[in-house]
């Protein structure tokens, strides 16, 4: 312990040092080891008001403190002394209040474009597949050296998205096979060195983020597509909340370790229990003809592809060594991670309202 931490105690006018007198021996320290240590107060021999000179002795364990600190250097200080640290609380793993704000905002600009006029959508649609094609596009080249052209890609998926829209599952066909072609005519303008890495991170960028996505404006081509849209956003919400909250709160037994360390079997339980409620609710009240049984099969078929396509998405930044796909959304990343679960669950709820309510 230093000088520097000792604090004279009130009452003290002077200080003995070997040079000067000798030590009294006493019950803090006798001669010898005083001889053997730096100047030390002398501290009066007076039992604590109220109790005697043993009382206090058994308080402190045998050895004289000055002000609750030890006398020697070399004591030990004594544990009751010590106050254990307060136990951490258990925090969430991202900026909460930036989600919830960035979510609401996403949520109002969705809902309004989708209700007031349905090709205004269509083009949110849109620009989040481009938003989404650079993301991935750029991560891949900066992390593998895979230059997969984004030019066609960008212009070629939003063409599926209106293809989808306006002609249905034919033209969302056409134009994913045109979209495709044209990765491959364009990157032979550069040299052949790396072509067929390039076209097929390309062939599959088209699948994985514009053909998925024709999904959603096929939804709305229903006459009750808005519905149909707003139940198939709300289950997968509903489902990646849903497993958040139950995984953060409960969780303990790993899902995936190796892919994704945070999700939990608790969690997807939770993904399952609100889905298929929010489900029954759905089919019930905003589809029409629909009913609450096909909603529950509706919301776990959800829950599973949500969670499907989080890991999935995991799995491709484990490869590129990064936690997420772009900074533009705040408390979410970029917008590939807020549609790496929305991507795959379009065709299932796409497919299962067909089958229970009808194209539309």
């Amino acid at each position: 312990m230093n000088d520097s931490s000792w604090g004279a105690p009130q009452g003290a006018r002077n200080w003995v040092t070997p040079e000067r007198e000798a030590v009294p021996a006493g019950p803090a320290y006798d001669v010898h080891d005083a001889q053997q240590t730096r100047p030390m107060p002398i501290v009066p021999d007076v039992p604590d008001a109220g109790r005697d000179a043993d009382d206090r002795d058994d308080r402190d364990g045998g050895a004289a403190h000055l002000g609750g600190r030890p006398l020697f250097r070399d004591e030990k200080p004594q544990e009751h002394m010590s106050t254990p640290p307060p136990p951490q609380k258990k925090r969430a793993g991202r900026d909460l209040r930036a989600a919830i704000g960035v979510g609401v905002g996403l949520g109002a600009v969705i809902v309004a474009s989708l209700f007031i006029v349905k090709a205004v959508f269509v083009g949110v649609i849109a620009v989040a597949v481009v938003v989404g094609l650079w993301e991935l596009t750029s991560r891949l080249e900066e992390r593998k050296g895979i230059k997969a052209p984004l030019v066609p890609l960008a212009v070629g998926g939003a063409a599926m998205v209106v293809a989808g829209y306006v002609r249905g599952a034919e033209g969302a066909w056409v134009a994913t096979a045109l979209t495709a072609l044209a990765v491959l005519v364009w990157r032979m303008a550069e040299p052949p060195e790396g072509y067929l890495k390039d076209v097929t991170a390309g062939v599959f960028a088209v699948f994985y983020v514009p053909f998925l996505a024709t999904f959603v404006s096929m939804l709305l081509s229903a006459d009750d597509g808005p519905q149909r849209v707003l139940t198939f956003l709300l289950l997968t919400v509903v489902s990646d909340t849903g497993a958040y909250a139950v995984g953060w709160r409960f969780g303990k037994h790993k899902l995936a370790p190796r892919i994704s360390p945070g999700k939990t079997r608790e969690g997807l339980v939770g993904a399952v229990s609100f889905a298929m409620v929010a489900g029954a609710l759905c089919m019930q009240f905003l589809i029409d003809d629909g009913t609450w049984w096909q909603g529950l099969l509706l919301g776990l078929a959800v829950a599973v592809s949500a969670t499907l396509g989080d890991l999935g998405e995991s799995m491709i930044k484990r490869d590129l060594g990064i936690k997420d796909m772009g900074t533009l959304l705040p408390g979410h990343g970029g917008i590939m991670d807020r549609l790496d679960s929305l991507l795959p669950t379009a065709p299932v709820v796409w497919l299962l309202l067909v089958l229970f309510v009808g194209s539309g």
